[in-house]
Formats: C-alpha cells, sequence, structure tokens
C-alpha cells in the first residue's frame, strides 16, 4: 500500500507503543512526527507524560513536543492551527506528515474541522459561572437541558466543562452547540488521510501501564511535580490534567506510601486509556485496527 502521499494519523490508548511505531513508520516512508496529545506540550513533564526521549527521535523530525509552559493554557483550537502549519511545512519538504498520540478531539478536529464559535465576552461568561456555583452542577445541568434540548443524553450530568459550554454558547448565540457542529469542515478531503488505531488487548495494556509508572516513579517524576507545585499553577490551567500531579503530591506530603501512589497512578492511567478506547470505539468506523503484534508485518506492507 502507498500512504506516502497522505497525512497519515496513528491513534491508541496510552502505553500502546504509538510512538515507537512512528518511528519506524517515519523512517521508512520518510516522514517526520507530530503530536497530538495534549499532555505532552508540556516542557515540564517529560517523564510524568511519557514524551518521546531525543536519543528515540533517531534523526526523524519530531513537533509540537515539550514546546509551551505549564503557566500556559493548551486548547484544541490552538493545536488546530499549529498543526495545519506544520503539514504544510512537512509536505513542502517533500515528506510525509504523521500525527501520532491519544487525544480524540485533536484527531476530531483535523479530520472534521473545528467549530468557528464567536468569541463570548468574559463578563458574560463569568456571570454563567457563578450561577453554576451557585446552584450547583446538577441543577445548572438541568437548566442546559431545558435551554438546549438539542444537547440531552449528549452531556454528561458529570461534564462541567462541556455543561458550562453549551450553555453559554446557546445563551450567547441563540444557536446550539451542535448546529454549530453541523457546519464545520475541515480542510482535508477524508481520502487524504490514512487512519491507523492500534488495537492493543486489554489485559496486555494493563501489564504496560503498571510497568510504564514503576519506571516513572523510578526515573525523576517526583522531581517533576514538586518543580511543578513550587511554580502554584492555578487550579484552572489545563496542565493540571497531567495524570500523577495529584497522587504524587499525596505522597510528598507522606499522604500515601510508594505502594499506594503506583497503584493509584496505575489506575488512573488504566481508566484513561480505557476512555481511549471507549472514544475509538464510537469514532473509528473507517480506521485500520492494526494489533501491535502485527504493527511489523504492517510496515512491510507499505
Amino acid at each position: 500500500m502507498d500512504i506516502k502521499s497522505k497525512i497519515i494519523l496513528i491513534y491508541g490508548p496510552t502505553a500502546s507503543g504509538k510512538s515507537n511505531f512512528a518511528i519506524k513508520l517515519a523512517r521508512k516512508i520518510n516522514g517526520e512526527i507530530i503530536n497530538a496529545d495534549s499532555m505532552q506540550v508540556y516542557k515540564e513533564f517529560k517523564i510524568l507524560t511519557a514524551r518521546p526521549k531525543i536519543k528515540e527521535y533517531k534523526n526523524i523530525r519530531h513537533h509540537l513536543y515539550g514546546f509551551l509552559s505549564v503557566k500556559k493554557d493548551f486548547s484544541t483550537g490552538n493545536w488546530l492551527k499549529l498543526t495545519l502549519k506544520k503539514i504544510n511545512e512537512i509536505k513542502n519538504r517533500k515528506k510525509a506528515p504523521i500525527v501520532v498520540g491519544g487525544t480524540g478531539l485533536y484527531f476530531k478536529a483535523l479530520i472534521e474541522g473545528l467549530v468557528k464559535i464567536p468569541n463570548i465576552p468574559i463578563k458574560f461568561r463569568n456571570k454563567i459561572r457563578n450561577d453554576h456555583k451557585n446552584i450547583g452542577q446538577k441543577n445548572f445541568h438541568k437548566k442546559l437541558v431545558k435551554l438546549d434540548p438539542l444537547v440531552k443524553n449528549k452531556i454528561k450530568l458529570t461534564d462541567v466543562q462541556r455543561t458550562l459550554r453549551a450553555y453559554e454558547i446557546k445563551l450567547y448565540t441563540k444557536k446550539s452547540i451542535y448546529e454549530w457542529f453541523k457546519n464545520t469542515r475541515s480542510k482535508y478531503k477524508k481520502e487524504e488521510f490514512f487512519k491507523i488505531y492500534i488495537d492493543y488487548p486489554r489485559k496486555e495494556l494493563l501489564e504496560k501501564i503498571y510497568t510504564r509508572v514503576i519506571k516513572m516513579i523510578k526515573t525523576g517524576a517526583e522531581k517533576e511535580v514538586k518543580n511543578f507545585l513550587k511554580l502554584k499553577i492555578g487550579q484552572n490551567k489545563t496542565s493540571n490534567k497531567v495524570i500523577g500531579i495529584n497522587e504524587i503530591r499525596d505522597f510528598i506530603e507522606k499522604k500515601s506510601s510508594l505502594s499506594e501512589l503506583t497503584e493509584k497512578i496505575s489506575i488512573k492511567t488504566r481508566q484513561y486509556a480505557k476512555r481511549q478506547a471507549t472514544w475509538a470505539r464510537g469514532q473509528m468506523f473507517d480506521w485500520q485496527k492494526v494489533n501491535p503484534k502485527d504493527l511489523g508485518k504492517f510496515l512491510k506492507k507499505i
């Protein structure tokens, strides 16, 4: 199969071996790799986010890894803008762009386009957030469904961020967030993508996750978190979503033992991997599903 002229997408759950496969693929087809992991953009978190090491790059150019301060927010829109630019640059160098990661929304935005909703004034947004704080998530979610019936059964009761976003969009623009989605278009045609999903057997993946967590703790994850805590980053910053921060903070404060720390981060990572797999089942109907054991054979066919 000839995929050199395509934009290659590689998605898979955490610890599934995406990065190593991407490097082998890039070497074979003269490609360059673009990060599609929302936490690997932060320069202060190399170990805790399992960011590829420079020595693993093996002369393959990598983009959008470890370039952003944890003090700054980074949205799907920010990522898409940078990625579109990188894809063009890579294509102009007559190389193949390979987008690899586990953040589903990034891939969705690239494939389907990102909704272009008008900027909502901060005062307007703050007023909604104060209302949410006063009545609580459960009541506010009911209020959202009443205001915008299209969100019913689409936004979970526990999803505070999406609840607030959907409410402010409907109230400010008079259109449902899902009406905005309908008018969204990608810059690329579907046939311009070659999509690979690394479908890792769950039992084996859980073992890999546990091994990776142990390695992270041994190689300096605690130091990364200590340095992060010294910066006193506000809880509203997206960098706080890095798995392991809260668990290591408890360990530093002697609220948990080393074995408890390992188990807690492993559980959190397993839960994340499960969400990634669930997202894939609902979105990736036309992706090539490849078992990690068959990646070698897959590379030979290319």
